[in-house]
């Protein structure tokens, strides 16, 4: 249980955050594979059977691939992140909280893009819960720097500005996802490949 401090100022270190963190992404990240086991092939009475039914998982995979991806880019901003933040608050740990709230959920999202996906609320929940993921990773960062003399002791303001900027990117494209997703479904996520190019515009703008 985490001690609460009568301090107003004052911070804790991060390792244990960190490691519930990174536990809470080890999980969401393996049970996407839930759906892949669970999947009901039919009769398979022929190799031929096989790879047509094979074949019949390619949106199951496709969905799989990008919720997998996505929660990594996800866990690399969070190692990232935490590679400069040296101490935390309550703040800092409940926007963690509400973050993994939704990295948790991303699972059971997939499960229904790939089971509903002819329904909008089907097309939307995923896209949604990693919009909310980013947001909160971004505010997280935000709340850091406007605390940066005890969080982020070895970044510049100018520089953890920079950061922040660059970190909007992941959420614009993001919310371009989720008004992309009612019409081309999981496809809108392949936006997520301009990231890096939008990083380092958002990042050099201002400097």
């Amino acid at each position: 249980m985490i001690r609460t401090r009568r301090h107003p100022a004052a911070t804790q270190g991060t390792s244990r955050l960190e490691a519930f963190t990174d536990g809470v992404f080890a999980i969401a990240a393996t049970l996407l594979v839930l759906d892949l086991t669970t999947y009901a092939f039919g009769p398979i009475r022929s190799d031929a059977d096989m790879w047509s039914a094979l074949g019949g998982m390619g949106e199951l995979f496709l969905n799989f691939a990008l919720s997998f991806l996505l929660l990594c880019l996800l866990w690399m901003t969070n190692v990232q992140q935490f590679e400069h933040i040296a101490r935390v608050d309550s703040t800092i740990i409940w926007l963690n909280n509400v973050r993994l709230l939704f990295i948790v959920l991303v699972p059971f999202a997939t499960s229904l893009t790939t089971e509903y996906s002819s329904w909008l609320a089907g097309r939307l929940l995923m896209p949604v819960a990693f919009f909310f993921a980013i947001l909160t990773s971004y505010l997280q960062w935000m709340w850091a720097v406007r605390n940066r003399s005890t969080m982020l002791p070895d970044l510049s303001d100018a520089d953890a500005k920079a950061y922040g900027r660059g970190a909007l990117s992941a959420l614009v494209i993001c919310a371009l996802v989720v008004l992309l997703a009612p019409f081309i479904g999981s496809l809108a996520f392949l936006l997520f490949f301009l990231d890096r190019l939008g990083t380092r515009l958002f990042r050099g703008k201002g400097d």
